[in-house]
């Protein structure tokens, strides 16, 4: 079973509120499990910031949980002061990162969710507020859950998985998306083995997604980016599975920087290739790809990775946190409901609507 990467825990058994959000702080893996525990609007922004939580639901179930916690804090006299509230906070927790759409999605539930409540007294609200965070949570779950049982009919014994950064339960409530069929696999008795990438600059798969399967007993093997056309050259990969943050209508999918490389890569060596999110992360406003935001990170985080320089000084460096792959290349979408195929246009739509 998955860790627990982020949950809401009450002060008491009766209510939900008051309570606090209790998260992974992921930036201190693998030396460390190491946790933290907040109801400050400020502290939920800064860990999203500064990836000590992350992945596109993980970001989601956080800001969820960030308003709920904001508006008990305030402690408000009226509805229309907490409603007020959420949308303060909601637009906040909005400037924290751009690409991930769950981020977005959960804001703007929580804040239809304060609207269409608007008529419960003060107490009422903010309790319904954390509820429904609670839910963000469950549904996650649930939804992880549902990708991997899909996913996992695409495995057969023995074979092996590559996957680019960290899609697993750290990236979400439990289970992860891209992870989930392995872990659904070894739930059915299937022996399957992992390839991580380390995933250049902060090393999640090295230091995140390494670490969540040897907690859980899953045989997987770290290798460095560069290192993936060979091992697909050598015939140790069967199949490519990876997360994303954002998915275009057209089924373009923005992922960890490196994954566009890794699909081309499946491609050349005829190595199917899936991408593996929740619903959610469909965002059918846009069209395609192009017209996904592309997170630009602080380039320390290359020049001089984990406090240590590892480039001239004054280098100039260009930092993408995410890239976009074409539709074109990816096999299949997998979310909840089952696996879309091309063309995504019409698939994915159908999918997200069950």
């Amino acid at each position: 079973m998955p860790i627990e990467t982020i949950k809401w825990v009450p002060e008491t058994s009766e209510a939900l509120v008051p309570g606090r959000i209790r998260l992974i702080d992921q930036t201190k893996l693998p030396n460390e499990l190491a946790y933290i525990e907040t109801t400050d609007r400020q502290e939920v922004w800064d860990a999203i910031k500064t990836l000590q939580v992350r992945g596109a639901p993980a970001i989601g179930i956080a800001a969820a949980m960030g308003v709920a916690a904001a508006v008990q804090d305030l402690r408000a006299e009226s509805s229309e002061a907490v409603v007020r509230e959420v949308e303060k906070v909601a637009e906040f927790l909005a400037t924290s990162r751009p690409t991930a759409v769950n981020l977005f999605w959960a804001l703007d539930r929580m804040k239809r969710v304060a609207a269409e409540n608007a008529g419960l007294d003060a107490g009422a609200l903010t309790e319904r507020l954390a509820q429904e965070a609670v839910t963000v949570l469950e549904e996650d779950i649930a939804m992880c859950r549902g990708i991997g049982i899909h996913g996992a009919a695409l495995l057969k014994e023995g074979q092996t998985v590559l996957t680019h950064c960290n899609a697993g339960g750290l990236a979400t409530g439990q289970y992860g998306t891209a992870l989930a069929p392995v872990y659904m696999a070894a739930e059915q008795g299937k022996k399957v083995q992992v390839y991580a990438d380390e995933t250049r600059p902060l090393l999640q798969g090295a230091r995140l997604t390494t670490w969540e399967l040897m907690q859980a007993g899953i045989d997987v093997t770290l290798i460095c980016d560069n290192m993936a056309a060979q091992v697909m050259k050598e015939g140790r990969i069967d199949i490519v599975m990876v997360g994303a943050d954002r998915i275009a209508a057209n089924g373009d999918a923005a992922n960890k920087i490196g994954t566009y490389g890794v699909a081309l890569l499946a491609q050349a060596h005829k190595i199917p290739f899936y991408v593996l999110a929740p619903s959610s992360t469909m965002d059918f406003s846009l069209a395609t790809g192009d017209q996904i935001p592309i997170e630009q990170r602080a380039i320390s985080e290359i020049t001089e990775g984990f406090g240590r320089r590892t480039a001239p000084q004054d280098a100039k460096a260009y930092a993408p946190a995410f890239d976009v792959t074409p539709a074109a290349l990816i096999a299949g979408i997998i979310c909840e409901n089952g696996i879309a195929r091309a063309p995504y246009t019409e698939s994915l739509s159908d999918l997200a609507g069950r």
